[in-house]
């Protein structure tokens, strides 16, 4: 499980695609998330939780099954790109976002961002399939970030950015276009269906 408190961004430093539904990602970790590391673990990668296979100092292996590849953004990554990291919750840390599972629903794209001196809006895709888990003052992760969403129209949503969030991410220097990992939050999706299915009901 995971808090969606990114704790820093790592880099791509090399990929290897043995076949177009397999790769296998090698992440340069920052320092302060290097520590106690073990083959096994789970860090999320834009929100998403890859397991380790391989550690060499800070740099850590993830392979990616075609699945993740389909329904992620990390299959559209090169070498030199950064990813949002977050190292697997332990019991007993401060839950300082919302409970992530580190599985992705769906994939947006930037469609426009505002900004002024000190305020930022990011505007996103609405996917179809998500539209009724998407609620103004509701969360979601993005990219791996716990966030409140702002504005929800038909086809879009929105949510603010504060400057700590723009330093600590890839959010700060994200552009219209960029794609961007959305997992849904599963309490809202469960409340949600429940719902639907028992006003469904005759």
């Amino acid at each position: 499980m995971f808090t969606g408190i990114v704790q820093g961004t790592g880099t791509i430093v090399a990929i290897h695609s043995p076949s177009k539904d397999f790769r296998t990602l090698t992440v340069e970790l920052p320092e302060h998330m290097a520590d106690n590391l073990q083959t096994g673990a789970s860090i999320a990668n834009n929100g998403c939780c890859l397991t380790i296979t391989h550690i060499n100092g800070k740099q850590v292996k993830f392979d990616l099954m075609a699945e993740t590849l389909s329904k992620t953004n990390l299959g559209e990554l090169q070498t030199g790109d950064a990813v949002n990291l977050e190292r697997a919750a332990r019991f007993g840390d401060e839950i300082g976002g919302h409970l992530m599972s580190g599985h992705i629903s769906a994939v947006t794209r930037i469609t426009r961002i505002e900004e002024s001196a000190h305020n930022k809006t990011v505007w996103f895709t609405l996917p179809a399939a998500l539209k009724p888990y998407i609620l103004p003052k509701g969360f979601a992760g993005l990219d791996g970030c716990s966030l409140t969403i702002g504005e929800v129209t038909d086809q879009e949503f929105n949510v603010h950015l504060i400057p700590e969030t723009l330093r600590l991410t890839l959010f700060g220097i994200k552009k219209t276009g960029d794609s961007v990992n959305i997992e849904i939050d599963p309490q809202t999706q469960a409340i949600v269906d429940t719902v639907t299915r028992i006003l469904a009901k005759p």
